[in-house]
This record gives structure tokens, C-alpha cells and sequence, in this order.
């Protein structure tokens, strides 16, 4: 036990540092008073460790920590549908904790290193398997076959993505799928449509176009390419990860640095040194809203549905986003739906069923939801997504008619969980994409590298 979660502190300590992925962005203040703004931003703090191991019971109270990573948005809502739940249950008090994504893994990592693991906890999917495998996640299905946990709103293939081995560690906090946000002023502005389900030579043609006409650059997932590479090698068939081996060939990884090599040889990818200034992964410094010249700037970003909110919220004023699929070679069989993230319980908590209750809380009450108003998410219980939808934003209604309408009827089955061994990996994609933006790797050179570097680390787990 102690030796897998020293692999998995290394592992997600090294990946974290230059990931991020669904909903991941940076962190800002809580919803509720000024007061309130202070205490939970000072929870997010390196206070975490602390408060988490002090979690427990104390006068006759039960004291919880639940702990999320998210934007401002998502932040504001969390806190205060908590805020609801202690309202209705005098004696319990949680403690809300957020972080930026990259923050997030750290803290979270050295939190299972010491065993104190937060009570209630949003996973994602890259990481779920490895916690639950090391022992650092609590299997759910006695409080849902007694009925503490309610799943029967939610469909089977929304509950796999969380089971793991016949045991249900992770609950689907809100399904989405990636999405391409763009700023409509800007393709508005010189007469360009982007379409849905556009392959990789519709991408390629807009990023040419607008860079020509506006000299406004193209960001390509840099840093952040691990949700990206799976969903670009699925066009292709090839799901990465094996069994302690990577699928298919070297020469298969060629077309997905080639594209890198391609724009920054025809002008249109936005330079790398641009990802040195800034928290690569957090919404509000997404270079499509925080560019202030064209050439920092990219009209587009790799992004999850689940973000449109965040993102009009970050967006500088009089810009208007878009959002469509992302670019693929074959759009269908890339294009997924998955849970946008998790909602675990940590082992070892001192009031575990009362975790739970959070828990069930957070996924089924009509009023939480309310509050949450799909941030995360199209809601996965069914009655939940059904008795907010009239409460939606136009924002999120927009977001829901993209999944329902876009998404679901041109996608394919979702990619199993990475297994052990994938954020090294994805570490060293990361650092091989980041060498061939600096032109110290050809395409080929790099998919060898990589490939035969990959194979090492799978070997070995």
C-alpha cells in the first residue's frame, strides 16, 4: 500500500504540474460574504493537509472536509449548496476547499501520502483508477444496494465509468464532452462559420484563414494534451494504453506531432513561449481571453462543455464564444460523452456514512442541484437534469442542446480509465510536444521518442 501511494504521489505530482482536464481551472473565492470569500479561499490554502487530518468529530458535531478543484463559477455554487446541507442537518459542518487544477493533484497526492484523504472529494477520470486501486477511495456499492446512496435515476453507462473491478468508487458528477470554445466576435467579424464535427483539414483551413486575416494565432492543447492525444488517436482506432504496453506503432503518434510541426511552420500556432507567463490549464487565463495582442492570443480553445460558463465568465467584454466539437479526422469516432468529473469518498473518514450523504446530497436533491445548476455538468440522474432544466441560463441550455443535439447522436463509447503508468506517460507527451514547439524534435523523431519511452514506463507497472 505504502509503495503505491508513493508511485502515485511521484505520478501525480510530475503530470499535474503541466495538465489539466475537464472543468480544471484556477482558483478564486467562494460564494457568500466577503467573510465567507476569505475563510474558503484561506481553506484552499496549504491549510488543506491540516484541516483534512483534523476532520472528524468533535462536541457531539461531525466535521467534515470536502474538497474540489474549480473555477469561480463552480466555487460559488459548491460552497453554497454545502452551506445548504449543514442548514439541514444541525451538527454537521463541512469544510469547503478548492484549488486551481494543477493545485489540486498536489495537494491531493500529499494528502493520500499521509492518509488523510478528504471525507467527500471530485475525482477525475484519468486519476479514479489509480486511487481506487491503491486503497485511497471508498467502494460505494453497500450504501447504494442499502439505499444511503441513491443511483437509480442514473444509467448503467454513466455508473461504469465509476466501477472499478465490480466496486463503485466515483459518481458522476455531470456528464459533458470535449468542446471547442471559440471567440464568435472575432470569426464573426471576417464572415466565418464554424461548423460542427469539423475534421482536422476544416480546423487547419480556419486557423490559416483567421491568422491571415486577423494575425490571431491557433492554441493546440499545449501543456495540456492528455485528454486531447486519446481523443485524437481514437480517429485512428487506437485506444493508448495496453496492457503495461501503448497500443499500435510509433509511426501511428507521426499525424498527431505533425500537426504542431505544421502550424508553427505555417505561421498560425501560437508560440510557446506564451505558456511560460501564464497557469496553463486555468479558464480565466486561457490565451483566447487573455491574449492582449494577436499574437498571444488564440481564437480558440480545447476545452469541455462543461467550461462555456466559466469561460463567458472570463471572457473580456463584448466577446462572444461559441462552442462546437473538437477537430478530428474521423469527428465520430473520436467524439465522446463522458462523466466531467467525480464525486468520491476518501478512505479512512471518520463519519464515512455521513460522506456519503453529502454525497448522495450533491447528485440527487432537487434544491442542491438548483443551486449547482449543472456547473459540472448535465446533471446524471435523470429526474435532477429534467426538474432544473427550466432554471437553466441561456448559457447552459445552450450547453445541454450541444450534448443532446451535437454530441450524442455523432459519438463514440468512451475509453476505458487509464490505467497505472498513463500521468507518467502523459508527463512525458506533455515534455516531447514542448520540445517539438521549441523545434528540438521532428514529428518523427518525437513519436519515436515517445513511443519507445511510453513502452519503458507501461513496462514497468
Amino acid at each position: 500500500m505504502k509503495r503505491k501511494i508513493a508511485l502515485l504521489l511521484a505520478g501525480v505530482l510530475a503530470v499535474s504540474a503541466l495538465t489539466a482536464c475537464g472543468g480544471g481551472s484556477s482558483s478564486s473565492n467562494s460564494g457568500g460574504s466577503a467573510e465567507t470569500t476569505a475563510a474558503a479561499a484561506d481553506a484552499g490554502s496549504a491549510d488543506t493537509t491540516a484541516a483534512a487530518a483534523d476532520s472528524g468529530s468533535s462536541e457531539g458535531g461531525k466535521n467534515l472536509v470536502c474538497y474540489w478543484w474549480g473555477n469561480q463559477v463552480r466555487n460559488e455554487r459548491t460552497a453554497a449548496a454545502l452551506e445548504l446541507y449543514e442548514q439541514n442537518n444541525p451538527g454537521v459542518s463541512i469544510d469547503p476547499q478548492f484549488a486551481d487544477w494543477g493545485g489540486y493533484w498536489d495537494k491531493l497526492a500529499t494528502l493520500a501520502a499521509g492518509n488523510s484523504m478528504p471525507d467527500i472529494l471530485q475525482m477525475d477520470y484519468m486519476y479514479v483508477d489509480q486511487y481506487a486501486r491503491s486503497g485511497l477511495l471508498v467502494d460505494l456499492t453497500p450504501y447504494i444496494e442499502n439505499g444511503t446512496l441513491d443511483c437509480s435515476q442514473i444509467s448503467e453507462n454513466t455508473m461504469a465509468s465509476g466501477t472499478i473491478d465490480g466496486g463503485v468508487y466515483a459518481i458522476c458528477a455531470g456528464i459533458n464532452s470535449p468542446a471547442l470554445i471559440y471567440d464568435k466576435t472575432l470569426t464573426d467579424s471576417i464572415g466565418l462559420t464554424i461548423k460542427d464535427n469539423m475534421t482536422m483539414d476544416d480546423f487547419f483551413a480556419y486557423a490559416r484563414e483567421i491568422n491571415e486575416k486577423t494575425g490571431v494565432k491557433t492554441d493546440i492543447s499545449y501543456g495540456t494534451v492528455n485528454s486531447y492525444s486519446e481523443y485524437f488517436m481514437r480517429s485512428f482506432d487506437i485506444v493508448p494504453f495496453g496492457d503495461k504496453k501503448m497500443n499500435g506503432t510509433a509511426e501511428d503518434w507521426i499525424p498527431f506531432f505533425q500537426q504542431y510541426v505544421t502550424g508553427l511552420d505555417e505561421g498560425w500556432l501560437i508560440d510557446p513561449s506564451i505558456f511560460a507567463e501564464i497557469s496553463i490549464g486555468a479558464v480565466e487565463q486561457m490565451p483566447m481571453v487573455y491574449g492582449s495582442s494577436p499574437e498571444t492570443r488564440s481564437w480558440c480553445e480545447l476545452a469541455n462543455s462543461n467550461q462555456l460558463a466559466a469561460s463567458i465568465n472570463a471572457a473580456p467584454e463584448g466577446m462572444e464564444l461559441g462552442i462546437t466539437t473538437w477537430p478530428a479526422y474521423d469527428p465520430v469516432k473520436s467524439d465522446y460523452l463522458k462523466s466531467s468529473q467525480f464525486f468520491s469518498i476518501g478512505a479512512g473518514s471518520a463519519n464515512e456514512e455521513e460522506a456519503v450523504k453529502v454525497l448522495n446530497f450533491l447528485i440527487n436533491d432537487i434544491d442542491a442541484n438548483k443551486i449547482l445548476l449543472g456547473e459540472r455538468g448535465v446533471p446524471a440522474p435523470a429526474n435532477v437534469a429534467e426538474a432544473i432544466a427550466p432554471l437553466l441560463s441561456e448559457t447552459d441550455q445552450t450547453v445541454t442542446a450541444f450534448i443532446n443535439d451535437v454530441v450524442t447522436p455523432n459519438c463514440s463509447p468512451i475509453n476505458p480509465p487509464q490505467p497505472d503508468g498513463a500521468s507518467e506517460v502523459y508527463d512525458l507527451l506533455n515534455r516531447v510536444v514542448e520540445e517539438v514547439c521549441y523545434r528540438q524534435r521532428t514529428a518523427e523523431d518525437a513519436a519515436a521518442y515517445f513511443f519507445e519511452e511510453a513502452n519503458k514506463i507501461m513496462a514497468t507497472k
